[in-house]
């Protein structure tokens, strides 16, 4: 029976591919997270009764990532005719920036496809090894 305090050198092959693993799983929850403010970008009535508030999700480095309201207030528009303007004739909207969130997206893509290259490099490699 191998010493338990040894090292398995399987597992050192193994550490690139969780990396990756879970450099992807961050990246798809962030992809969620804007695709949901994107898809609430005009809600001016939620179930609370206020306008959508918009959410970000923060990693806490250990792979971790929550999610936390954007407290900024959207924007007044003027539309006496809206089922949720006020007397004076303004809805509240949501504090969602389609451009900002659409830029946002475009960058977790990127960096989803950055660590599937990468996972796919490591097994390529951790298959190469093993072939040896």
């Amino acid at each position: 029976m191998a010493d338990p305090i040894t090292p398995r050198p399987l597992r050192g092959l193994l550490g690139p591919l969780g990396m990756s693993a879970r450099g992807m799983s961050v990246q798809h929850r962030f992809m969620d997270v804007i695709a949901t403010n994107i898809a609430n970008a005009e809600v001016t009535r939620g179930p609370d009764g206020t306008a959508y508030q918009r959410q970000v999700a923060v990693d806490d480095g250990s792979g971790q990532v929550r999610t936390v309201a954007d407290t900024g207030e959207g924007r007044l528009v003027y539309d006496p005719g809206h089922p949720d303007a006020d007397q004076l004739g303004y809805v509240r909207m949501p504090n969602v920036d389609v451009a900002t969130e659409t830029v946002d997206l475009m960058i977790a893509r990127r960096m989803y496809e950055a660590n599937a290259s990468a996972f796919s490099a490591a097994k390529a490699m951790l298959r190469r090894a093993l072939e040896i």
